[in-house]
């Protein structure tokens, strides 16, 4: 078996790999404490971290070499995906890259956008929407890149929309397309929708490698809990309602992670060998976070129900972070609509492939 065939089936880390991964765990290890993320909660925002991720490259990695980046592969990408969400970090990172890796391709992307000095937000709605839209990092996107009809357009404002209050605590925004005070036609036509589909495949990938990071931070939380807190004379995470879930949650972590890491490969290499893998991964992942952050306050008894307590913050993002695009059941009727075309090209005769 070749490299390449073997990469189909192995997502295991390279050194370069988690030398990317531990550079980011470190930064935002030191720059992005729960504290942080408490005191960004009213915007959504931080605009600190956000210019030291950009001076760090994280938003140039995710651009070709020919448009001024650095030319990361979409894996690349979720390893810092998932570092953000073990972090909760308040910045609306997943938006801008996919945003300016569709201006690269339809050929709209500038200096400004590589480096993050100007943020770009998405329309990230599997299903199209006309007229006034939710807009995940509308309240602080410079621009915004939404698909109008058979269009997909890149809108300016010159005052930004007010941020909506949200469960996800996200820079969330109402957009109103017609009000916009500059709007440039980057595409038109099967070929623009195209590249707009793959934006938002990337978008459910990354989103979902950002749900496994924070179910991860998640698991860690309750289960030092669970190893401090005692009954009966025997600490919590002996006892199989405790020790069962928390297992169960190790489980989803690599089982999510592994999921969006081979999306990601498929879209880099093989992007219509399996289609369905970005919406697999960002449907099981949706489901399982809210699952797993639900048990960890569970598990943390009253105290995780407080405004103090580190689950709750963790907790209501699981639940928001998925939302941001719509219904994640939008997500899931296309995986069906694709499984069942495949399925149904294949002669009887023929094994199909799962």
């Amino acid at each position: 078996m070749d490299r390449y065939e073997l990469r189909r089936l192995d997502y295991s880390l390279t050194e370069d790999h988690r030398d990317l991964q531990a550079a980011y765990r470190q930064l935002l290890d030191s720059h992005c404490t729960i504290e942080v993320v408490w005191a960004a909660q009213e915007s959504g925002f931080d605009k600190s971290l956000w210019e030291r991720l950009c001076a760090m490259g994280a938003s140039s990695m995710a651009v070709g070499e020919a448009a001024g980046g650095d030319g990361a592969t979409l894996v690349d990408l979720t390893l810092v995906a998932e570092e953000l969400g073990r972090a909760l970090a308040p910045v609306p990172w997943i938006d801008h890259v996919c945003a300016a890796r569709l201006l690269e391709r339809l050929g709209g992307v500038d200096g400004d956008v590589v480096t993050g000095s100007r943020i770009v937000g998405l329309d990230a709605a599997l299903d199209p929407v006309t007229g006034v839209r939710l807009i995940p990092s509308g309240s602080v996107a410079d621009q915004i890149v939404v698909r109008d009809s058979e269009q997909v357009v890149l809108l300016g404002f010159g005052t930004r929309p007010e941020r909506v209050a949200n469960l996800g605590q996200l820079p969330m925004a109402w957009v109103d397309p017609d009000t916009a005070d500059t709007r440039v036609v980057l595409g038109s036509g099967a070929p623009a929708l195209a590249a707009y589909e793959r934006a938002l495949d990337e978008w459910r990938v990354l989103t979902a490698a950002a749900l496994a990071g924070l179910v991860e931070q998640t698991m860690t939380i309750a289960a030092e809990f669970a190893k401090s807190r005692h009954t009966l004379g025997v600490p919590i995470g002996t006892l199989q309602a405790i020790s069962h879930p928390l297992a169960n949650m190790a489980i989803v972590v690599q089982g999510g992670r592994n999921l969006a890491r081979r999306a990601a490969w498929f879209l880099d290499n093989e992007p219509d060998e399996r289609p369905e893998l970005a919406g697999c991964a960002f449907v099981f992942l949706a489901e399982e976070a809210a699952k797993a952050a639900t048990m960890a306050v569970h598990i943390q008894g009253g105290l995780g129900v407080s405004a103090e307590a580190a689950a709750t913050a963790y907790l209501v993002r699981a639940r928001g972070w998925a939302l941001a695009g719509g219904d994640p059941g939008a997500s899931a009727r296309r995986v069906a609509e694709i499984i069942a075309r495949r399925e149904s090209a294949v002669s009887p005769t023929e094994p199909v492939s799962v």
